[in-house]
């Protein structure tokens, strides 16, 4: 450890850096000014941290990716590029596609960074391993040069910006900020709530209190008193309680009415949403309103470019930027297919096709392609609007 302790300074710091947003919390976790501590897995016993990173973590996973191939005339598919093999096998040995961008994504949503080591052969990417954030720090060093220390089973390794495709939420540039870290007092406040309601349950809603006499015990008679008590007053049994003369029970904790505990718990379900940028009616928060829409199509399609268009944008810009070789960002371009999730109705889609053919906006077999049916022979070239014939 000596070596890797040296190796650290070297580096410019420890191991834990103190400033919020850094991705090393370990199993230490972030200290908040509740009584509880956050981390990764606390965080997500929460129901609506839970729903939240579900969400964004299955709706990007479950997108189409695609590789295009740039013409003069616009752009084509590429699948035989090695991105697209590389999705259409598997990223590395232990993941699907689908796997492995659930994994990108709750890394990314929970700390505002995700990575994944990068596998070469003969020059080429062949593996994509996702890393967990959790265990990572980036550095920055004095040459401008990037490194990310990956702390695992007691070890530290040093990794250069190059074998690590890292992406990143808005920070300063380097690392990425964290909604668990910059969020750990409302996370941390709503874990005081489930425990609060945990011990609730568990005591049978019994309150604690004082018991009180109007004479002097003696440290035999205290004891006795407080051990006989205490079987009446915990667990979840019920049983009558009978107080001698003399005895007074005065309460001390306070009731889930005088805390407000289920609407603080409703409230907490909108703080957490926020965080995520989730709306909450997306998380089965069905009381209040919304401002995307009345419909599901309008809140769907508002969820899209107010929270996850951005997440996509990121994901793509990185994938030029550092899986593309320079000239493969010249000639190619990475997206994800999305228009199955703002689909409406057959009905509204089939008015639509019908506009964008008579508009020559697409092909017969653009429109073909989009809902998953065969190609049609003569159906790729553009229609004029008279009489729907070929304008070429």
């Amino acid at each position: 450890m000596a070596f890797w302790q040296n190796i650290w300074s070297w580096l410019g710091g420890s191991g834990s850096s103190r400033n919020a947003g850094n991705q090393i919390s370990g199993p230490m976790g972030y200290a908040t000014a509740s009584p509880v501590e956050v981390n990764e897995d606390s965080a997500m016993q929460l129901s609506a941290v839970w729903a939240c990173v579900r969400l964004l973590s299955e709706t990007v996973a479950s997108l189409p990716v695609n590789v295009y191939r740039k013409t003069a005339k616009g752009r084509d598919l590429a699948p035989d590029h090695w991105l697209s093999l590389l999705m259409a096998r598997k990223p590395n040995r232990y993941q699907t596609k689908v796997e492995f961008f659930e994994t990108l994504m709750l890394n990314l949503a929970l700390h505002g960074n995700a990575y994944a080591k990068i596998t070469k052969v003969g020059g080429q990417i062949r593996s994509l391993l996702p890393l967990m954030a959790s265990q990572i720090e980036t550095k920055l060093l004095p040459d401008g040069s990037v490194v990310h220390l990956y702390h695992a089973d007691g070890n530290v390794d040093v990794l250069s910006s190059d074998s690590v495709w890292h992406v990143k939420l808005y920070g300063n540039g380097i690392v990425g900020k964290s909604p668990l870290a910059f969020g750990r007092n409302m996370f941390g406040i709503a874990q005081a709530a489930e425990q609060s309601v945990s011990k609730i349950y568990a005591n049978g809603g019994k309150p604690s209190g004082v018991l009180s006499f109007d004479r002097l015990l003696t440290p035999a008679q205290r004891a006795s008193v407080r051990e006989n008590f205490a079987t009446l007053t915990t667990g979840t049994d019920d049983r009558l309680l009978v107080i001698e003369q003399g005895m007074k029970f005065d309460a001390v904790s306070m009731s889930p009415q005088d805390i407000e505990l289920l609407a603080s718990r409703k409230h907490q379900i909108d703080e957490i949403a926020r965080w995520f940028g989730v709306p909450s009616i997306l998380i089965n928060q069905n009381e209040g309103s919304t401002t995307l829409g009345s419909s599901t199509a309008e809140i769907i399609s508002g969820f899209y470019k107010l929270n996850l268009r951005p997440y996509l944008e990121r994901i793509e810009a990185s994938v030029t930027t550092w899986l593309f070789t320079p000239e493969e960002a010249n000639q190619y371009e990475f997206e994800f297919d999305f228009e199955g999730l703002l689909r409406s109705d057959l009905k509204s889609r089939l008015e639509g096709y019908r506009t964008a053919v008579a508009g020559t906006i697409l092909t017969p077999n653009e429109v073909r392609r989009i809902e998953g049916w065969p190609r049609v022979e003569g159906g790729d070239v553009l229609l004029s609007q008279i009489n729907m014939t070929p304008i070429d």
